[in-house]
């Protein structure tokens, strides 16, 4: 594979080059495209949620007992219909 494939450009040319790409796209794939943003993202908040998680348990912040506590708060105030 040559350098050029494999070479990313930085972000300040590769935001303007995605534009550009999403303005080419046909209609029926605008979905598609925004289903694949959504996993990006989708990906990205999971790995903010299992370092935070990861770190609360790390404080002791994160442990059997206060999950179970806020478990109870949240049923208390939002009881089951």
């Amino acid at each position: 594979m040559s350098n050029a494939v494999t070479q990313v450009p930085d972000a300040a040319e590769l935001r303007p080059m995605l534009h550009a790409e999403v303005d080419r796209l046909r209609d029926e794939h605008l979905g598609l495209a925004h289903r694949a943003l959504l996993e990006i993202e989708l990906h990205q908040l999971a790995g903010e949620l299992d370092d935070s998680a990861d770190a609360a348990i790390s404080a002791s912040r994160l442990n059997l007992e206060s999950i179970a506590a806020a478990v109870a708060a949240h049923r208390a105030e939002h009881p089951y219909k």
